[in-house]
């Protein structure tokens, strides 16, 4: 029998952590099973620091907020942990003490709410013996096995008020207007908010671009009287025969993507702007796309995904993803959402054995947005 679970966020924050947080704990609450936080993700499970999680303390009145009540970590791979010894960095494998600790506290099951990398440490908790559920988490809605994760719609619906903005702007002083949103390895957010948004070119990491077509196209407007365009690139998209745009790189060790993408919007404004004549202007959102309420479709999809992972737990259906499959709550083994990336500790996502979701050239948004004009750059 479940007596008591604990719940852990990992990775960037989105809005509907703290909703599918509610979802578990009032699920639990209503059959008589126990429910704790790790703070910070995976660091907290490795210090073993949590908190008692129930409706009318905690994890109250927190449906409608951003972020995470108990905090989340985006670079604790507790498999590859980085730590100090006599003066120099070095790099641990401590997810034993991890293991141990749940044993000791109690615990029955771990949930674990995050995206491709926290499911495969999740994963490889599960071949270690460790009682898991995992939730789908990432505004890049890149996660496997699932058609959505929580946290994208709100992100793609700050996008689309950010183009509609930039709409504006553009058509009153003729100007090419960049929106960069983010997408490291997937373009979920930049096609849908360019379909939504009205954009005239989007550019994804699924399909490498040559800028003389979205060119073609913003010359194409022009002749037909429009003098302003709206372009949407994802963080991740890359030249054909080039390369991503890279910010900086970080030390986080090996199993994990250090790269730091950043500024692939100011590259195409400025190429744009060279070969159009027109005037152009890139706007990075950034972090207002993980931030602030969120949406009534992700409050519900968060809430639907705690209660039916609460209900896993419930059932003993260890070492699984809450998942929504042709339009229903469903699960699926961890083992099917890592693929093939089976090799204990190595978390990064865009490897030849990950088994991320991209956008297929099939797909309907795809289609659709070829249908209605948007260059896609190829």
């Amino acid at each position: 029998m479940i007596k008591k679970v604990a719940i852990l966020a990992n990775g960037g924050d989105v809005s509907g952590f703290n909703a599918v947080i509610r979802g578990i704990v009032k699920t639990a609450e209503n059959n008589g099973v126990e429910c704790y936080g790790f703070i910070e993700g995976y660091r907290g499970l490795l210090n073993n620091e949590y908190i008692k999680l129930d409706t009318y303390n905690t994890a109250s009145g927190i449906l409608h907020k951003g972020g995470s009540i108990i905090g989340s970590s985006t670079n604790a791979n507790v498999f590859n942990y980085k730590v100090e010894e006599n003066g120099e960095v070095v790099y641990k494998d401590l997810s034993d003490v991890c293991v141990e600790n749940v044993k000791k506290d109690g615990f029955d099951c771990v949930f674990t709410l995050g995206g491709d990398g926290t499911q495969k440490s999740a994963r490889d908790f599960m071949v270690k013996g460790m009682n898991v559920i995992g939730v789908p988490k990432t505004i890049d809605n890149d996660v496997a096995c699932t058609e959505i994760t929580f946290g994208y719609n709100t992100a793609v619906s700050v996008a689309t008020e950010a183009l509609d903005r930039l709409h504006t702007t553009g058509e009153t002083h003729h100007r090419i207007m960049v929106l960069e949103v983010m997408g490291r390895y997937a373009g979920w957010i930049a096609l849908e908010s360019a379909i939504a948004g009205g954009a005239d070119v989007a550019l994804i990491p699924e399909i490498p671009y040559d800028i003389n077509n979205a060119v073609e196209k913003i010359n194409d407007r022009v002749k037909k009287g429009k003098r302003f365009s709206v372009v949407v690139v994802a963080e991740g998209a890359a030249p054909k025969d080039g390369t991503i745009t890279i910010e900086g790189t970080r030390d986080n060790g090996t199993g994990v993507d250090n790269t730091k993408l950043g500024g692939v919007g100011q590259r195409v404004a400025k190429e744009l702007e060279n070969l159009t004549g027109l005037e152009a202007r890139n706007t990075t959102l950034g972090y207002m796309q993980r931030g602030g309420t969120p949406t009534a479709y992700d409050r519900v999809l968060s809430t639907k995904y705690g209660s039916k992972a609460m209900e896993l737990a419930l059932e003993g259906k260890f070492g699984t993803l809450a998942v929504i499959k042709n339009g229903k709550l469903d699960s699926v083994s961890l083992e099917d959402v890592v693929g093939q990336n089976k090799e204990i500790g190595a978390v990064s996502g865009n490897t030849a054995e990950s088994n991320i979701r991209k956008v297929t050239m099939d797909h309907d948004l795809v289609r659709t947005a070829r249908n209605i004009g948007i260059c896609l750059g190829d």
